[in-house]
């Protein structure tokens, strides 16, 4: 098992912030894509980062969006599309989508046409 699956969302959460804002991006903007992919409400999402929920508990939760199948790239220099484990894979989406919300990517385009 990896060990990022046993890390704390709110460990990681942190750090999505501030790659985001130091591009000029918004912490809400972040929760949007956050929200988008999760399925969670604003309050589910509080509640994870209050909590310290683990990224497995905090995915098992989770209603990944339908679309989330359109996120494609390398992320960590593997390609998103091939990743085998399905809670890696989840993990990896959130990544790519945050790497992209700090590119610049129109949210439209991160959020892929469905915000």
């Amino acid at each position: 098992m990896s060990r990022i699956f046993r890390t704390s969302f709110s460990a990681v959460y942190p750090h999505y912030v501030t790659k985001v804002e130091k591009k000029g991006r918004t912490t809400d903007e972040l929760d949007q894509v956050i929200r988008w992919l999760t399925g969670f409400d604003d309050p589910a999402l509080r509640r994870h980062l209050a909590d310290g929920t683990t990224f497995e508990d905090f995915f098992a939760e989770a209603r990944i969006h339908p679309d989330a199948a359109l996120i494609t790239g390398v992320i960590c220099g593997v390609r998103v599309q091939d990743i085998e484990d399905p809670l890696m894979q989840k993990i990896r989406y959130l990544d790519k989508l945050v790497d992209e919300l700090a590119k610049g990517k129109p949210m439209e385009k991160v959020l892929r046409g469905n915000p």
